[in-house]
C-alpha cells in the first residue's frame, strides 16, 4: 500500500523544484533591468509545457507618447539705425515712475520729458489694442496728425520712416518685453509696429493730435511691402 505521507511528500518537492526553476534569481532581476525597453525573449517550452511565443517587452507609456513639435522660432530682424532714428526711448519697466499696483505714465508728458519730438501734443484720439505673436500694426502713414506710441509686454520691433538712414528709409529697432517705449510718429511719416515673439503679445497706446478718418486720403497704406 502506497505511503500517502511519503508522496504528499514527493509531490511537494516536485512542485517547489518546478516553482524554484520558473522563479528568477536576483542575478536575472539584474539582467532584466539591464534590457532594452524593447526586447523580445522566449521562455523555455519544459518550463510551462506548451510552445510560447516571444514576448515583447514595451511600456505603454512609452509607446504612446507623441513629441510636440514647437514651431521654429522668427527669423532675426536686423536693427536698422538707433532709437534716435526711431524716434523713440526705452525704459525698464522697473524704472517707469510705478507703485505696488505697476507703473503708470503720461504719453506726451514721457516723450517730451525724454526729449522725444515731433509726437503729439495733447491726444485728440486714442486707441489700445494689442498685437498677437507674428502679428503688425500700422504700415502706413498719417498726413494729417503727429502720433505718440506706448508699447510694451513682448519682444517687439518698431519701425519709423526717416530718409536720413541711407539705404533703406527707415530705422527699426527691437526691445524686450521686459521693456517700455515711448515713440514719436510726426505728420507725414510712416511707422508699423512689429510683434516678434514666440509667446507673449505685445500691448500698444497710440494718441493721436486730432481725429482721423479712414475712409479719406489723408493717410497712405501698405507703405511697405515687406511686411
Amino acid at each position: 500500500m502506497a505511503n500517502p505521507r511519503r508522496g504528499a511528500s514527493q509531490f511537494h518537492h516536485h512542485n517547489a523544484a518546478a516553482t524554484s526553476s520558473l522563479s528568477p534569481s536576483p542575478q536575472t532581476h539584474k539582467t532584466l533591468l539591464l534590457l532594452p525597453f524593447s526586447t523580445a525573449f522566449s521562455l523555455p517550452e519544459e518550463a510551462v509545457g506548451v510552445p510560447v511565443p516571444p514576448l515583447r517587452l514595451r511600456p505603454p507609456h512609452l509607446a504612446s507618447l507623441r513629441l510636440q513639435r514647437t514651431a521654429p522660432p522668427p527669423p532675426p530682424r536686423s536693427r536698422v539705425g538707433t532709437d534716435a532714428d526711431a524716434n523713440l526711448v526705452r525704459f525698464e519697466a522697473d524704472a517707469v515712475a510705478k507703485d505696488a499696483r505697476g507703473w503708470l505714465l503720461d504719453p506726451v508728458l514721457a516723450a517730451r520729458d525724454a526729449g522725444v519730438l515731433g509726437g503729439a501734443q495733447f491726444c485728440s484720439s486714442i486707441h489700445v489694442g494689442e498685437i498677437r505673436p507674428g502679428g503688425m500694426r500700422g504700415n502706413h502713414r498719417h498726413h494729417t496728425c503727429n502720433e505718440t506710441f506706448v508699447i510694451w509686454g513682448a519682444d517687439t520691433r518698431f519701425r519709423l520712416e526717416n530718409g536720413n538712414v541711407q539705404g533703406d528709409g527707415y530705422a527699426e529697432v527691437g526691445f524686450s518685453s521686459s521693456e517700455v517705449i515711448v515713440a514719436a510718429s510726426p505728420a507725414g511719416t510712416a511707422h508699423a509696429l512689429i510683434n516678434v515673439d514666440r509667446v507673449r503679445t505685445s500691448f500698444f497706446l497710440g494718441c493721436q493730435d486730432s481725429v482721423i478718418d479712414n475712409n479719406s486720403s489723408t493717410t497712405d497704406y501698405k507703405v511697405w511691402k515687406d511686411l
